[in-house]
C-alpha cells in the first residue's frame, strides 16, 4: 500500500541530495511531498511547499527575510514555520513518515518540526551531528538518528550508499505494520533504574496480570522526561513513580537530572501515582574522572567504567524529601506516599556500600514534614526491591483506579 513521505530540507543548497532521495522513494511505490526551508537561494526544482510558504507560516516571508539578513530570526521563522507545515500535513493526512537530511543549522530546524509529530510517526533524521550528543535534537520523542558521515552536500560515492540507507530506512518504516492485539489496555507509567530492577519487574507482572499494560521507563534524565510528556499528553492512567533518582541528580548537579519539574506531570494532571524515593541514595556521574572535585572524596561507587555514582547526603536527602512533598501537594488526583524502611536502592540496603539509615531518614522526615494533611504515607519495614514494597504499591495504585 502506497504511504506518504514528507522530505523536508533546505532546497537552495542540497537539491541534488533530495532529488536523488526522492527518486528513490516513489521507485519503491511511495508518493512525497517535498517542503522546502532554504533561505538563501530558490530550489533547482519546484517543490511541493515552498520556502516562502514556510516562512509565512511562521510569521514572514522568504523576501522580508533575506532583505533582513538576520540569520537569527531566519532559523526563529523557519523553524516556526516548519512546525506549523509538518503538523498541518499529519493532520490532513499527507504525512506518514518524514525524512530530512541537513548539518547542524538544518537539523535544528527540521527536528523541532519532528516533535511536533506523535510518538509512533516515523521520523528519520539523516544529520552530520547525529554521532554526537543529539539529545537537544530528539527531546522526548522517538527520531531516529542517522550519521551523514560526510556533509550532506551532494552527491559522491559514500553519499549515495547512505542517502540509499536513509531511504530504505524511512520506506521500511512507514511500511512496517504493528501486530494487531486483541484490545488496548489502560496505560500505566512506571520508572525503573538498575538498583530498583526487582522491584519494578514485580510490579509490572501484577498491573499487566491485573488487565493493564505497564509502561517502563528508565530514570536517565531523558525517561523521565519522555514520561512526564506523555503523562501530560493524557496516555498514562496511572503511575508507579518508584524510582526518583533523577531528583538526586538535579540536586546535585549529576548527569541524569530530568530537571525541577520533574513528578509534576501526574500531579497536574490528576493521575493516580504511588510516589517513593527510589534510588535517591545516588547522584549519577560519567566514568570516575568526570565527577566534579567537590566530590571526590564521597561515597564513591563505580557502578561500571562509564558510570560511577555517588550516595546523597542528609542534606541532599532533606531536599528532595521536599520536592517529592511537594509533587505531592500539588496533585489534583489521589496520590500516596510508599517509604521503604531498609533501604531506597539495591545498594542501599543493610551491608550495601550505599546503606545509610540517616540520609534515608532525612528524606522520609522531610516529606512527612512538609506533606499536606489526607495524603496517605505507607511506611514498609521492608528493602525497595523485596516483595512486599512492590505489592503494597500494585496494591495502593489499583484502589486508586477503582
Amino acid at each position: 500500500m502506497s504511504k506518504t513521505i514528507v522530505l523536508a530540507g533546505a532546497l537552495d543548497t542540497k537539491s541534488a541530495d533530495y532529488r536523488f532521495v526522492k527518486d528513490l522513494i516513489e521507485a519503491r511505490g511511495h508518493e512525497t511531498v517535498l517542503v522546502d526551508f532554504g533561505i538563501l537561494g530558490d530550489a533547482a526544482f519546484s517543490p511541493t511547499i515552498s520556502n516562502d510558504e514556510v516562512a509565512r507560516a511562521g510569521g514572514s516571508s522568504i523576501a522580508s527575510l533575506r532583505a533582513a539578513r538576520d540569520k537569527t530570526e531566519a532559523m526563529r521563522v523557519m523553524t516556526a514555520g516548519l512546525q506549523v507545515v509538518i503538523r498541518r500535513l499529519y493532520d490532513e493526512g499527507r504525512l506518514d513518515g518524514i525524512l530530512a537530511m541537513a548539518g547542524s543549522g538544518g537539523t535544528a530546524i527540521a527536528t523541532a518540526a519532528m516533535r511536533a509529530l506523535p510518538v509512533g510517526v516515523p521520523k528519520l533524521m539523516v544529520s552530520t551531528v547525529a554521532a554526537g550528543d543529539v539529545a537537544p535534537y530528539v527531546g522526548t520523542v522517538d527520531i531516529t538518528m542517522m550519521p551523514s558521515v560526510v556533509d550532506v552536500s551532494g552527491l559522491n560515492r559514500l553519499s549515495r550508499r547512505i542517502y540509499a540507507n536513509a531511504a530504505g530506512a524511512i520506506c521500511g518504516m512507514v511500511e512496517a505494520e504493528a501486530p494487531a492485539v486483541a484490545a488496548d489496555r489502560p496505560l500505566i507509567a512506571a520508572s525503573m533504574f538498575g538498583n530498583t530492577t526487582e522491584a519494578v519487574n514485580r510490579a509490572q507482572a501484577t498491573m499487566e496480570q491485573a488487565g493493564y499494560e505497564v509502561l517502563v521507563f528508565h530514570a536517565t534524565g531523558t525517561g523521565g522526561r519522555t514520561m512526564e510528556s506523555l503523562i501530560s499528553g493524557g496516555f498514562i492512567t496511572g503511575v508507579l513513580d518508584i524510582t526518583t533518582t533523577e531528583l538526586a541528580d538535579h540536586v546535585c548537579g549529576g548527569a541524569l537530572s530530568a530537571g525541577p519539574e520533574r513528578m509534576m506531570a501526574a500531579a497536574r494532571a490528576g493521575v493516580p501515582a504511588v510516589l517513593a524515593p527510589g534510588c535517591v541514595d545516588m547522584a549519577n556521574f560519567w566514568a570516575r574522572t568526570t565527577v566534579p572535585d567537590k566530590y571526590q572524596s564521597r561515597n564513591l561507587y563505580e557502578w561500571n567504567p562509564n558510570v560511577t555514582l555517588m550516595r546523597t547526603n542528609v542534606d541532599e536527602n532533606r531536599q528532595m524529601g521536599e520536592m517529592i512533598a511537594a509533587a505531592a501537594n500539588a496533585s489534583s488526583g489521589p496520590v500516596a506516599i510508599l517509604l521503604p524502611l531498609r533501604g531506597v536502592s539495591q545498594l542501599d540496603s543493610p551491608g550495601g556500600q550505599f546503606w545509610d539509615p540517616a540520609a534515608d531518614a532525612a528524606c522520609f522526615d522531610a516529606i512527612k514534614a512538609n506533606l499536606k494533611s489526607g495524603i496517605p504515607v505507607h511506611e514498609i519495614d521492608c528493602n525497595i526491591n523485596d516483595p512486599a514494597f512492590a505489592d503494597k504499591a500494585t496494591e495502593l495504585l489499583q484502589e486508586m483506579l477503582g
